[in-house]
């Protein structure tokens, strides 16, 4: 009986080929966001050439002079992203210094309350859980900052760290419903927070109708101006809006990737995130992880609330918390749901925001153009496939197994 023959391995088979740098940024995560953007700036800039009354008269009679249609369509395209750019970063055509570096702070400041929550619904997702509740946990922290910030006699800085403090609390208390009810009773977290975003907004309505709540004459939905203790400090002197929101911002951004990634709390989010059951059998308290995860994503978006009222708004209103909790959502996802990721996303919104009011104002295009290329960067952003078919991508690189 003849002795088994083993089968030698060739070089190229027992040592893995490390594929080419450029192969790696086309196929991760980081190539197929932006790629996505490209294509959601391609698609608006479709939009926004249909939408335009000379397209529209040119294609009439396009097989007679198609250059026209070609012309007025570039035309079109071309002056509405140069305003979008000018109104977002920097206006050269503007007549005073302060005039052309003012974009990039008023989108600064539009991206302060995308960025906490951002971190928030990044957080949670990281942690296996999907918080849909930023917009509720982000009206409930500027409503709770508001009203401290305007009801309350402190002295100037310890006011202003209450009414944060106090935005904070609210909104982890918010989430924190939706946390205790998931880990005790197995709710829903998609559906408990998506009733406590209408609860919240029905509950500003209400406030909004109260003399004592409102503390000013008027019967018109709108309180009083906070107290100059309680603003938050301008970085910039007037008419710069940009304040000190902005670098808790780049500090929450800090703090949230030290304690997904460098601490044991995190490890614990990132575990059950991964993987509940086997994590219950390694010892790790799911319950108190969940109710833990929520209460932190609702301190985030909490504490976006408050530095937009504390901030920008200076008073409570009816839409003090606009569409930030849903913008909140797309960022996260742009972001990959990871905290420097999240940051430059809630840049990039933050952004295409700003500079979407001087497109309208100067070149006529909806500023709903604006909403479609975000959500069409959440659908390419959800289908990385379609994105790596489009442009002919190549499959991830697996990695080798040890």
């Amino acid at each position: 009986m003849s002795a088994p023959v083993k089968e030698k391995k060739t070089e190229a088979q027992s040592t893995p080929q490390s594929p080419s740098v450029m192969r790696q940024i086309v196929t991760g995560t980081f190539g197929v966001s932006v790629l996505s953007i490209v294509l959601a700036l391609v698609f608006g800039a479709f939009l926004i050439a249909f939408a335009n009354p000379d397209v529209q008269r040119a294609a009439g009679y396009f097989f007679a002079r198609p250059t026209d249609l070609l012309y007025y369509a570039w035309t079109s395209v071309s002056e509405a992203y140069v305003a979008l750019f000018r109104g977002a970063i920097f206006d050269w055509q503007a007549n005073s210094f302060t005039r052309m570096i003012r974009p990039i702070t008023e989108s600064l400041v539009l991206s302060t309350p995308l960025i906490f929550t951002g971190l928030g619904i990044a957080l949670a997702f990281r942690s296996g859980l999907f918080n849909i509740g930023g917009q509720g946990q982000v009206i409930l922290g500027a409503v709770t900052a508001g009203f401290v910030g305007y009801a309350i006699n402190l002295p100037p800085v310890i006011h202003l760290l209450v009414a944060l403090v106090a935005g904070t609390l609210a909104g982890a208390v918010w989430a924190g419903i939706a946390g205790v009810l998931k880990a005790r009773t197995g709710a829903n977290e998609v559906i408990v927070t998506i009733m406590l975003n209408s609860i919240a907004g029905f509950l500003l309505a209400y406030l909004l109708k109260q003399a004592w709540f409102r503390q000013t004459g008027s019967a018109n939905p709108i309180t009083t101006e906070i107290h100059s203790s309680a603003a938050l400090f301008p970085l910039l002197p007037a008419p710069f809006r940009l304040h000190f929101g902005f670098l808790i911002a780049i500090a929450a951004t800090v703090l949230v990737w030290w304690i997904l990634e460098r601490s044991t709390i995190g490890f614990e989010f990132r575990a059950v995130g991964s993987n509940p059951e086997a994590s219950r059998t390694a010892g790790i308290s799911v319950q108190r992880v969940t109710i833990l995860v929520m209460a932190l994503a609702g301190a985030l978006a909490g504490l976006g609330g408050a530095a937009h009222v504390l901030g920008t708004e200076m008073k409570i209103t009816g839409g003090i918390a606009g569409q930030i909790g849903f913008d909140a959502i797309t960022v996260a996802l742009l972001g990959r749901s990871r905290p420097l990721g999240t940051f430059f996303a809630g840049l990039l919104f933050g952004a295409l925001k700003s500079g979407g009011y001087l497109m309208q104002a100067q070149t006529g295009t909806p500023i709903d153009i604006v909403l479609v290329v975000q959500s069409t960067i959440v659908l390419l952003i959800a289908a990385p496939p379609l994105v790596r078919a489009i442009f002919r991508l190549p499959a991830p690189v697996a990695k080798e197994a040890a």
